[in-house]
């Protein structure tokens, strides 16, 4: 009996322990949860204090190294160099490796102050003004806050600290490796410049300067990304540009609130109008001919360090159909290519669709010899057209795609393998006909005549394929009904996406499908330039 009772004690003691090793471990938990929570409000405390009060430039070289050592986590690629001026006063010069000119550096800033600072007088007090004149090298401010060294060291510049000077030297330095202006791969033409923007911010801004040399040409800069801090420049020339659009710019760049800004495509998504939309409302160019023209006609353009791309906004269809060749040549040539074009961009959309909708439901439309030897050719095919024409698509969605991303020579060689092996094979093994590999060549081939609408083109292409499968040729119609009210619908920067079609501007339209002489095109469009529409003056240029 007293055995039972010590087995019941031994229970219950054993529920009791856990229950309360499961109360501790629960009031640890929650313990460790307001630890974590206090150290959040204490991090956020201190960054409030620290943006109200900047750390200021103390007036010792130590102090300062010091400060910046650990502002930097003791960086490798930070480098101090501390030396004497003559008359004894220990001066410091901070910058990061890789991102400064040695020459500038070494010739404009260390051998200047060295060699300019032997003709001071042992007594004198330095102070910012005496430390600006030892220096060769132009474009030097000063700053006391230690918030704006560091920005400074960040951008690729030197800074300077002296003892006993409570303000340090910011000296423009900049000299990181960058890769030489060339004709950008993806907008190669036979007539018209060859140069195409490159990484560097500044390069990209000199390029369009030399396009345009008029001193209304703006470019506002403005720092992005909390982590990156990347450089981006807005450029409009002042007296053209559509003021709304231009306030709008900055209103949803200014709103932008993200760590990291890498690439002008992480711009667009931040400030296009309709982001789930197929048609692209922020366009985008490597060459500073093509951005030239747009600034001209009254559009904004944006700079993003560290890409060769530029945005230009407002963005509309008929820009698509445009290139810069169009404005090399003679009119009647730019008309034939652009009838191509738009011919090109209807039948890439529309061909598969088309076959699959004839093909299955209208077998009456098709001219009898070409009926029965399609017949023929998909007698024995196990599955119908619009699975054929599916099948298809997707292999050379994936063809096209393996041959862009792998290297160009080999992307090459195995979009051509890929389409004799895929085409070839696929007819001989019977799981498609003949037909449908020509159907989808010809609209992948059309496809590429309209870069700008690659990605659109491919989704249309999938969407009228449905339609026709589902519904026929009334499915082909409806399709075009949502699309063309789609676009119509579409607004770039309170710009209509589809002027000046809709609404309608004939005075526009002297730049549309058909291209007048450019003597003839005395303004610019109205639905951009709202401000400024005169281009030319008015009287006749023909001889």
């Amino acid at each position: 009996m007293k055995q039972h009772k010590c087995l019941h004690i031994n229970k219950l003691s054993a529920i009791i322990a856990e229950a309360s090793h499961a109360s501790v471990k629960k009031k640890l938990y929650a313990l460790r949860q307001l630890i974590s929570e206090s150290n959040k409000v204490a991090d956020k405390i201190s960054q409030i204090i620290t943006k109200l009060k900047p750390p200021s430039v103390f007036t010792t070289v130590a102090g300062n190294k010091f400060f910046l050592e650990n502002a930097f986590k003791k960086s490798s690629d930070v480098m101090f160099f501390e030396f004497a001026a003559f008359s004894g006063v220990k001066i410091l010069v901070v910058y990061i490796d890789g991102l400064v000119s040695k020459e500038i550096l070494g010739r404009d800033i260390i051998n200047s102050f060295i060699i300019n600072s032997k003709e001071l007088q042992a007594s004198t007090l330095l102070n910012p003004t005496i430390l600006k004149n030892l220096i060769a090298a132009a474009n030097v401010t000063e700053t006391k806050t230690m918030s704006g060294v560091i920005d400074y060291l960040l951008n690729g510049n030197t800074v300077m600290f002296a003892d006993g000077v409570d303000t340090a030297l910011l000296i423009d330095s900049k000299g990181w490796e960058k890769r030489a202006v060339a004709e950008p791969d993806t907008e190669s033409v036979i007539r018209g410049p060859r140069e195409g923007f490159i990484e560097n911010i500044r390069t990209n801004t000199s390029l369009l300067r030399r396009k345009i040399k008029n001193p209304n040409l703006v470019f506002e800069n403005i720092n992005l990304g909390k982590q990156t801090k990347t450089d981006v420049a807005i450029a409009y020339i002042d007296g053209i540009v559509n003021q709304a659009v231009l306030g709008e710019v900055r209103r949803r760049l200014n709103k932008i609130d993200t760590d990291s800004v890498l690439e002008t495509g992480y711009i667009e998504q931040f400030i296009e109008d309709s982001p789930f939309s197929p048609l692209a409302t922020v366009a985008n160019t490597q060459k500073p001919d093509i951005l030239a023209a747009k600034i001209l006609e009254g559009r904004v353009g944006i700079f993003c360090d560290g890409t060769p791309h530029a945005l230009t906004v407002p963005h509309l269809f008929i820009e698509v159909l445009q290139t810069s060749e169009d404005y090399y040549n003679r009119p009647f040539v730019a008309f034939f290519w652009r009838i191509l074009r738009v011919s090109a961009l209807l039948i890439s959309i529309l061909v598969p669709g088309l076959y699959v909708a004839l093909q299955t439901f209208h077998q009456e439309m098709i001219p009898t010899i070409l009926l029965l030897r399609m017949a023929g050719s998909s007698s024995d095919i196990p599955f119908p057209a619009g699975a054929e024409i599916f099948i298809m698509t997707v292999f050379y969605e994936l063809l096209r795609e393996s041959g862009i991303r792998l290297p160009r020579a080999v992307g090459s060689a195995i979009s051509i393998v890929g389409a004799l092996i895929v085409g070839e094979s696929a007819v001989n093994a019977g799981l498609v006909s003949a037909p449908v590999v020509i159907v989808i060549a010809i609209a992948g081939v059309t496809g590429f005549i309209v870069p700008a609408l690659s990605e659109a083109i491919m989704i249309y292409r999938f969407f009228f394929l449905f339609a026709g499968a589902v519904m026929g040729l009334y499915g082909i119609v409806c399709g075009l009904f949502v699309v063309v009210m789609h676009a119509v619908s579409l607004r770039s920067f309170g710009v209509p996406y589809m002027s000046p079609l809709a609404p309608s501007d004939q005075g526009a339209l002297h730049d549309f499908i058909l291209r007048f002489p450019l003597w003839a095109m005395k303004k610019r469009p109205a639905a951009i330039a709202k401000d400024n529409q005169q281009r030319q003056g008015e009287h006749e240029w023909r001889y």
